[in-house]
C-alpha cells in the first residue's frame, strides 16, 4: 500500500471466523456494499484454524473482489479473541471495526459506527443486530436484545460493547491489550475488554443505527447452549470485574432476580415431589407457587413488548425467559466450580467483591460519623464565609469518578465566586507540562479560605458525596475533567477506584507531590489494595490535617 493510500485509509473491518465456509460470500458481500468509498476501509478476514474450507472460500471471493482492499490471515485455532487481537496487529487503518462470519453489516454501517468517533473523546462504539429470519425463537432472540437496546439509548457512555458491531481507535485497542485469549470460545470476551476501557474512564457510546443482519439462534437447544456458555464464562468475567455483577449498561436487573427465582424453584423442587409421599414436606408446594407467581410477574413489562410484536412471541415469552434463567445460572454454577481458586490469566479485581462489601459499609458508617462531628463546624464556617466574601457558601464542582463518571463534588467555598473565569489569566492548561497543578499562593483564594485549606474544613462536605456513593473514605483525589481529558493511558488507572476524600497523596505531601510521586503512591495503592492499608491511611490522616504539609 503506498503511503497516499495508506492516509486516506480510515478503518479496518476485521471478522474472525472458524468453519464458516457457507457464511463468507453473505457476510463479505455486505461489506463490499458499504457507502463508505473502497480507498477508506479495507477487510480482514481472520481464519482461527478452520478445516471446512474456510480459506479457500475467502480468497475465492477476494479474487472475484480486486476493486476491495480485502485480505486473508490465517492462524492456528486459538478463539476469537485471539483471531480479533490478530487481525488488529496487522490492520492499517487509525480504527478498527468488528463483526462475525454470520453477521451482514447494512450499507451504512461502517459510517455510523466511524461517526461516532467525531466526537474526539469516544474511544469505541456499539451497534445493533436485525434479523431476517421469521422463526419465533430467532424472532424471540431479535426482541430479547432490542430490549436491551432500550435500556442504552440516551446513555452518554455505556460499558458494554459486543463485537458483532463494535469499533475502537486502533492505538487505545493495542496499549490495553485487545481481547483476553483466556476466553477460547465466543463468549463475554467483548465485554472483558469493555469494562477494562470502562474502568479507564475511556467514553464508549451506543450507535443503533449501525446495524448488522444476525443469524440468530434457530432453535431451543441452540438457545440454551448459548446461553450456558455466556453463564459459564460470565463467572470468570465477574471474578475478574466484581463491581459488575450489580450492574452494567447492557444487562437488566431482572434478569438476576429470575436467575435466583429459578435456583430457588430448582434448588426445592426435590422437596416439592418429596412432599407428594410425605405430607409434612407438602408446605413446599406452596413455596413454589409462590416463587413461580413471582417469576411471571417479572416477566409482565418484557411480555407486554412482545404483545406488541406478535400473540404467538407473548405466548412463548415466559417459557424462553425461564430458559434463559435456567441456561445462565447453571452456566455460572458450573463456571464458578471450574474456575475456582486462582483464575486463570493475569487480571485480578482490583477490590475483589467481599472487599467492596466491607469497604462500602465502612464508607457509610465513616460519612454519617463524619458528618455529625463536622456539622457544627460547618454552620460556622458558613457565617464565615458570607462575612468574607460575595458569593454562595458551597462550591459545587463536577469531577471525574470511578470508571471515569463525572459527579457532583460539595466543597465548602475557599475561592473567590469569579475564581473559574480568572483561572486562564493564571495559567496555561494547553501547555501544562504534567496534566496537573498547583498554585501555592494563588490569589483567588479568601482569607477564610486560606483557614479552611490549611485545616481540611473545605472538604468536609464530601462526606455527602461518600455517603451517595459517589466517593470513598479512601481513594486516589477526584480530579476535573478537563485534566483527566490530558491523561494517558497509564494515568488513566487512578480511575479504577472511587475517589477518596483521603489516601496516599493526602498522607504523603499533598500539593506538594510532583505528578509521578502522586500517581506512584495512588496506582500503588491501587495495585496493592488492602483493607488494612485503608485503616493506616485513615489514622495517617489527622496528623498530616494537623501538620498542615503541601495544604495549598
Amino acid at each position: 500500500m503506498s503511503q497516499g493510500n495508506r492516509q486516506s485509509l480510515r478503518c479496518s473491518v476485521i471478522v474472525p471466523v472458524y468453519n464458516g465456509a457457507h457464511l463468507m460470500d453473505r457476510c463479505l458481500g455486505a461489506l463490499a456494499e458499504q457507502t463508505l468509498p473502497p480507498s477508506q476501509y479495507e477487510i480482514i478476514v481472520v481464519d482461527d484454524g478452520s478445516t471446512d474450507g474456510t480459506a479457500q472460500q475467502v480468497m475465492s471471493w477476494i479474487a472475484r473482489h480486486p476493486d476491495r482492499q480485502a485480505r486473508l490471515v490465517r492462524q492456528e485455532n486459538a478463539g476469537p479473541a485471539a483471531a480479533r487481537n490478530h487481525g488488529a496487529q496487522v490492520a492499517r487503518g487509525s480504527h478498527i471495526l468488528f463483526t462475525d462470519a454470520d453477521c451482514a453489516p447494512v450499507p451504512h454501517w461502517a459510517e455510523a459506527l466511524l461517526g461516532a468517533f467525531q466526537e474526539p473523546d469516544v474511544v469505541g462504539a456499539k451497534g445493533t443486530y436485525l434479523t431476517d429470519q421469521t422463526g419465533l425463537v430467532p424472532r424471540f432472540v431479535q426482541a430479547e436484545y432490542e430490549d436491551r437496546y432500550d435500556r442504552m439509548r440516551g446513555q452518554d457512555r455505556i460499558d458494554f460493547i459486543d463485537t458483532y458491531s463494535a469499533a475502537y481507535r486502533r492505538d487505545i485497542f493495542c496499549e490495553n491489550g485487545g481481547f483476553d485469549p483466556t476466553f477460547t470460545t465466543a463468549s463475554v470476551e467483548d465485554q472483558e475488554l469493555s469494562f477494562r476501557l470502562a474502568e479507564k474512564g475511556y467514553r464508549l457510546v451506543f450507535v443503533p443505527e449501525a446495524q448488522v443482519k444476525h443469524l440468530h439462534d434457530s432453535t431451543l437447544a441452540d438457545y440454551f447452549r448459548r446461553k450456558f456458555y455466556i453463564g459459564f464464562w460470565k463467572a470468570l468475567l465477574i471474578r475478574w470485574h466484581p463491581e459488575r455483577m450489580v450492574q452494567d449498561s447492557h444487562t437488566p436487573q431482572v434478569l438476576k432476580i429470575q436467575m435466583l427465582l429459578w435456583a430457588g424453584i430448582l434448588g426445592l423442587l426435590p422437596l416439592g415431589v418429596a412432599g407428594l409421599f410425605w405430607p409434612p414436606l407438602a408446605w413446599s408446594w406452596w413455596v413454589l407457587g409462590g416463587l413461580l407467581l413471582l417469576f411471571l410477574a417479572t416477566t409482565l413489562p418484557f411480555e407486554a413488548k412482545l404483545t406488541r410484536r406478535s400473540w404467538g412471541l407473548a405466548l412463548i415469552g415466559p417459557v424462553m425467559l425461564a430458559v434463559r434463567s435456567i441456561a445462565l445460572g447453571s452456566g455460572y454454577l458450573a463456571g464458578t466450580i471450574h474456575f475456582a481458586g486462582t483464575p486463570p490469566g493475569t487480571d485480578q479485581p482490583v477490590i475483589p467483591g467481599w472487599k467492596r462489601l466491607i469497604k462500602r459499609a465502612m464508607d457509610v458508617v465513616g460519612a454519617l460519623i463524619g458528618l455529625a462531628i463536622t456539622a457544627p463546624f460547618i454552620l460556622l464556617a458558613a457565617v464565615a464565609i458570607k462575612l468574607d466574601s460575595p458569593g454562595p457558601v458551597f462550591y459545587v464542582q463536577v469531577r471525574i469518578g470511578e470508571h471515569g463518571r463525572p459527579f457532583r463534588m460539595v466543597k465548602l467555598r475557599s475561592m473567590q465566586a469569579d475564581a473559574e473565569r480568572r483561572l486562564e489569566e493564571l495559567i496555561d492548561l494547553s501547555h501544562l507540562q504534567e496534566p496537573v497543578y498547583k498554585l501555592p499562593d494563588d490569589p483567588r483564594v479568601t482569607r477564610v479560605g486560606r483557614i479552611l485549606r490549611r485545616t481540611s474544613l473545605d472538604e468536609a462536605p464530601q462526606f455527602w458525596n461518600v455517603l451517595r456513593g459517589e466517593m470513598s473514605l479512601v481513594g486516589p483525589r477526584p480530579e476535573e475533567a478537563r485534566i483527566v481529558a490530558l491523561y494517558n493511558d497509564y494515568q488513566r488507572r487512578r480511575l479504577a477506584v472511587k475517589p477518596g476524600m483521603t489516601g496516599p497523596m493526602q498522607v504523603n505531601g499533598r500539593g506538594d507531590l510532583p505528578l509521578s510521586e502522586r500517581l506512584r503512591l495512588e496506582i500503588d495503592y491501587i495495585e496493592h489494595y488492602s483493607l488494612w492499608r485503608d485503616l493506616a491511611i485513615l489514622l495517617r490522616t489527622l496528623p498530616a490535617v494537623w501538620q498542615g504539609k503541601g495544604a495549598h
